[in-house]
């Protein structure tokens, strides 16, 4: 059953060593981020998911340990899944699980153990809403740290440019978000998300098939679109 979820934005310029010089833009998004692990931890659950997304042929599931890093974007930097001792051997974590692995190490996590599930952002609802079922129905107490971004069309500097919808979009996901509202979630279009460059859209829904009947209630720690990219931080409890 799902106990606790916490939704984070994935750049990997909430890694300071990425983002170099601007790093303090983000220093809001990295505490609301902290704050929600924290809420993870309290839960005390017995399995934590990662959930993310990567392009066909990278997704699929990642064992505790797996590795990571960002030398794709010129830093000498390494992270592991969860605690494991030491990197077990296998394929290297799609970029926004690394940035959860580099979340998870930065705030220390110790609790239960840790796996990945990156799936495709094509994805269609309601295979998402059975994956988030399944995901669920791992363990007695089940926690998700949900990673993925909102619109990237806010600005005319934004990677997708400014679409007008963009705002409204984030929006709606803030408001779901917030409120715990998992159908609202799962109404997300699909087609809009894939126009806005929405890399969050797939592992909100499947939140959204995890948390059906868990009862939980939702608080919204950071909306903001730095970049012209809506970052989202919240908590399901």
């Amino acid at each position: 059953m799902l106990v606790a979820a916490a939704v984070c934005p994935c750049p990997p310029l909430l890694v300071p060593e990425v983002a170099a010089g601007a790093a303090p833009e983000l220093d809001a998004a990295r505490a609301a981020c902290t704050d929600a692990l924290g809420v993870l931890a309290a839960a005390r659950p017995d399995l934590l998911v990662v959930v993310g997304t990567a392009e066909q042929g990278r997704s699929g599931v990642f064992p505790q340990g797996s590795p990571g890093s960002f030398r794709g974007f010129g830093v000498d930097l390494d992270v592991r899944l969860g605690p494991a001792a030491q990197s077990v051997p296998g394929r290297e974590l799609p970029a926004s699980l690394a940035v959860g692995a580099w979340l998870l190490g930065r705030t220390g996590w110790a609790g239960a153990p840790v796996e990945g599930l990156a799936v495709v952002d094509t994805l269609e609802p309601d295979q998402c809403a059975q994956t988030g079922r399944e995901l669920a129905g791992r363990a007695g107490r089940v926690a998700l740290l949900v990673v993925g971004d909102g619109s990237a069309c806010r600005t005319l500097k934004a990677p997708g440019y400014l679409d007008e919808r963009a705002a409204p979009f984030d929006a709606e996901v803030a408001r779901a978000l917030g409120a715990a509202d998992a159908a609202g979630l799962g109404a997300v279009d699909p087609g809009l998300a894939r126009e806005l460059q929405a890399a969050g859209r797939a592992p909100w829904q499947i939140l959204a098939g995890a948390a059906e009947g868990a009862g939980l209630t939702g608080s919204l720690l950071y909306e903001d679109a730095p970049y012209g990219v809506g970052y989202l931080v919240a908590t399901w409890s």
